[in-house]
């Protein structure tokens, strides 16, 4: 172990060094630690806050690295065990460092998307890849450092490749479909969308696999992300979040058309002003759409800043419509189906409802 009698003031040395590294590596992260408490969420942080916490991951490592080597200096180690402290120095140095640049280059990632608001935005994809990739790269040159050679390694992956991607080409076809769905920009985080198969909700993640969509009831749909790009989707905030909503409205074949067009205008322009969501200066249009079996139908058409204002402006529209109508006589019917006898006199369903 030794290549020569280790004096005392060598052995007190070598301990001082490695204790007196541990503890400043041990101050450091407790003062960085605190700063960062202080400056809250990432989505407050700046560049060189990014750079303090992945230095703060690594900084006990090294520093305990230094101590681990200036003690192995003051000692009169052999050769091959200084070897080998040499590689677990090296090896602890390498891996902090490839831990340290992947949270950088991580949290660089998710504050610039953040920021920015553009197709990426929070994406964990995004995140996940840049980690992984990071994290390879530091793995192939740590076993470098400990003398291990890469280039059969590198050789057995490239052979085994086809066949890694033959078992997991349903992974790697999701993994696509959602770099393929952020990459078009088609569909964003935070967009309101509706699938075809009928949900609907927010964009909240799209992950290397899944897309979640939150939906109004709070609950979270997972959709495979190959399954999300050949979907018909609906995406209510594309180019703009204001959309139009369309209210169906019957009324009786014996009211006067124009008197009804003017009233329900009229109320209609009452909601897009007065209700939370409405756009003020829209102004609301009516249209005459079928003659129904018991009314003449129309469309309300109003407008609202999201989509989600929707259910407010129909729920108060219907409301002051229902109140409105019946203040100025405007028939709201309901279904009367008349019934033919042969060779018998018309009875409605009013007349057989009396006769009982």
């Amino acid at each position: 172990m030794w290549s020569r009698p280790v004096a005392l003031n060598d052995l007190v040395l070598a301990i001082s060094l490695f204790v007196g590294f541990v503890i400043a590596g041990l101050t450091l992260d407790r003062l960085m630690r605190r700063r960062m408490r202080r400056r809250g969420t990432i989505t407050s942080w700046g560049g060189d806050h990014i750079v303090l916490a992945a230095l703060r991951t690594a900084t006990l490592v090294w520093f305990t690295a230094a101590g681990l080597a200036s003690a192995s200096a003051a000692l009169p180690l052999k050769p091959h065990l200084a070897h080998l402290i040499g590689k677990l120095i090296a090896a602890l140095v390498v891996g902090a460092t490839t831990l340290a640049v992947a949270r950088a280059a991580a949290d660089s990632v998710k504050l610039y998307s953040l920021r920015t608001g553009g197709a990426v935005k929070s994406s964990s994809i995004f995140v996940t890849l840049t980690r992984l990739a990071i994290l390879a790269l530091g793995l192939l040159v740590l076993l470098q450092a400990l003398g291990v050679s890469i280039t059969p390694l590198l050789t057995a992956l490239g052979v085994g490749g086809l066949a890694v991607a033959l078992a997991l080409q349903d992974t790697l076809a999701n993994l696509f479909a959602g770099i393929h769905i952020l990459a078009s920009r088609k569909v964003r985080l935070g967009d309101y969308v509706k699938l075809d198969t009928g949900e609907e909700g927010y964009v909240i993640d799209i992950s290397w696999r899944n897309t979640s969509i939150k939906q109004l009831s709070n609950s979270v749909v997972i959709v495979p992300n190959a399954k999300l790009a050949s979907a018909v989707v609906t995406n209510f905030y594309q180019p703009e979040k204001e959309t139009a909503v369309i209210v169906s409205v019957g009324v009786g074949y014996d009211s006067d058309l124009d008197e009804v067009e003017a009233t329900t205008i009229e109320v209609a322009r009452s909601v897009q002003r007065e209700v939370p969501g409405g756009v003020p200066d829209y102004i609301p249009i009516v249209r005459y759409t079928a003659f129904a079996e018991s009314s003449i139908q129309f469309n309300v058409i109003l407008r609202v800043r999201d989509t989600t204002d929707r259910f407010l402006l129909t729920h108060e529209l219907i409301k002051r419509l229902h109140a409105r109508y019946d203040r100025d006589g405007i028939d709201l019917p309901y279904p009367v189906r008349t019934i033919r006898f042969d060779g018998a006199r018309e009875l409605s369903a009013l007349d057989l409802g009396s006769s009982r």
